[in-house]
């Protein structure tokens, strides 16, 4: 710890921003992995967007009677 009381304000400051810097970026990275994983939510968009298509094309096609 001694070796970083001698270095220059300018430089703690760098390394502190740099560490700073790499830990919030650490946590985004896991945080959009560990959720991205299981989104349910746009699971369920999806089913429902196919579901409207698959109605929406039935309806356009002309009826037989």
């Amino acid at each position: 710890m001694s070796g970083f009381n001698s270095l220059a304000p300018k430089t703690k400051n760098l390394i502190v921003a740099g560490g700073l810097t790499g830990f919030v970026f650490g946590v985004y990275f896991y945080t959009m992995r560990a959720v991205g994983g299981t989104d349910e939510l746009q699971v369920a968009i999806d089913k429902f967007e196919g579901q409207r298509r698959k109605q929406e094309a039935e309806e356009a096609l002309p009826s037989k009677a």
